[in-house]
């Protein structure tokens, strides 16, 4: 996995990792303000419709903002692949804010990881991929973590960690579509396309829900957005300055973050069972980054 080389852009690993660090803050953010909104902390409780629709409409102020600022350079989109991974990645964010209400956001972050895997699965009939034995090895071990973390009768906890998972197929899904369009299309397009159709998905699916929110929770439905804003290009600038195998691992201290957000805000703590569901998932991300980080690694993967 190599960095996505710029001429305006130097490798620079320190300011790479602070970067990614910063956009696993925002995007842990973003799920803290869904729950608050989605269990009536801040008001009458929101739809995960209403407040999916807040996340896309307030990003692609800010992003239409930057475009206007910057002019970049547009070229003919391919509006299949954009509406195939808009619709997934509306899908994916709704779920996990729903999720978000239920069970805690350590559990709802840790599921969430599993969307490489389930990418990296999807790519061998849609990509033509060959997979090898540490992949599968560990593909088995993070769905064995986001077993234990669904706890089977569980009531609740299970149906939210079910929607938590039901995100993560959403997002690894989306991967497919955006590896199919990261060769042939430029980043911030790709974003800015994104969050266009995002929008008039999720306007329209909200009409059946929708009611007034109150001005605080405008506030935070607008902090979502541009924290989710802030978090992609936080994150694409970081993919631009170090290699994608040295990134990624600073990404996963969103699971900390959420950690520390909930038990500050809600005072809800990780038990056992999170901890245990959580490391796994860590784990089988740790065996993916470390197989990528040298070729001969990843010949034999």
């Amino acid at each position: 996995m190599t960095r996505l080389q710029t001429p305006e852009t130097q490798s620079n690993p320190a300011l790479a990792a602070f970067l990614t660090l910063a956009a696993s803050a925002f995007a842990a953010g973003t799920t803290l303000l869904a729950k608050a909104l989605g269990t009536g902390a801040l008001g009458p409780a929101l739809h995960p419709l209403q407040i999916s629709h807040g996340r896309f409409l307030f990003a692609l102020l800010a992003i239409s903002s930057v475009a206007a600022f910057m002019r970049p350079k547009i070229a003919k989109p391919n509006w299949g692949l954009h509406i195939g991974r808009s619709t997934l990645g509306w899908g994916g964010v709704t779920l996990m804010f729903a999720a978000a209400a239920y069970i805690p956001l350590s559990d709802a972050t840790a599921i969430s990881f599993l969307n490489p895997v389930v990418g990296m699965l999807l790519a061998i009939p849609f990509l033509g991929e060959r997979i090898g034995r540490w992949r599968w090895g560990s593909a088995v071990i993070a769905f064995s973590g986001a077993m234990v973390l669904v706890r089977p009768g569980a009531g609740a906890l299970e149906f939210g960690a079910l929607l938590a998972l039901g995100a993560a197929l959403c997002m690894g899904s989306e991967l497919i579509f955006i590896k199919l369009l990261s060769g042939r299309e430029r980043p911030f397009q790709i974003l800015l396309a994104n969050n266009a159709i995002g929008l008039t998905i999720a306007t329209v699916a909200v009409l059946f829900v929708w009611h007034p929110p109150t001005a605080l929770q405008w506030a935070a439905l607008a902090a979502i957005g541009f924290l989710m804003a802030a978090a992609q290009a936080c994150f694409v600038n970081a993919m631009a300055r170090a290699d994608a195998s040295f990134v990624s691992p600073f990404f996963y201290m969103a699971l900390a973050f959420a950690a520390f957000y909930d038990a500050l805000v809600f005072a809800v703590f990780p038990d056992v069972i999170s901890w245990i569901g959580a490391g796994l998932i860590l784990l089988a991300a740790a065996i993916l980054v470390w197989r990528e980080a040298h070729p001969r690694r990843r010949q034999r993967l």
